[in-house]
């Protein structure tokens, strides 16, 4: 099994930023961050296949960059400008198998998930 563990998460003022940190227990080529906010279905904000094959949902499109250190098992989400709306629980996921671009955005394409951090973003 892999295990997930995030960290960065924090109570921060809108226009503010946040850098999500997640790192595993071994190498996935697969890895994602998803949100649940109060009263919503988790959804996929961003994923990253192997080294730079990157995507985003719509709503954080040029306000969050996901990146990874594969020496360091670890994964990142950098949030600028964050907004009240991206108030949510944020969790790291992981497959250790290539996915099609379009399933990379379903929570039940991964197979690893941590138990989230949560980011409040206040008005």
């Amino acid at each position: 099994q892999v295990q997930l563990v995030e960290s960065g998460g924090g109570s921060v003022q809108a226009g503010g930023s946040l850098r999500l940190s997640c790192v595993g227990s071994s190498y996935t080529v697969t890895m994602a961050w998803f949100r649940q906010g109060p009263g919503k279905e988790r959804e996929g904000v961003a994923n990253i296949v192997g080294v730079g094959d990157a995507r985003y949902a719509d709503s954080v499109q040029g306000r969050f960059t996901i990146s990874r250190d594969d020496a360091k098992n670890t994964l990142y989400l950098q949030m600028d400008s964050l907004k009240p709306e991206d108030t949510a629980m944020y969790y790291c996921a992981a497959s250790r198998y290539r996915q099609s671009q379009r399933s990379l955005m379903q929570s039940t394409t991964y197979d690893y998930w941590g138990r989230g951090t949560q980011v409040t973003v206040s008005s």
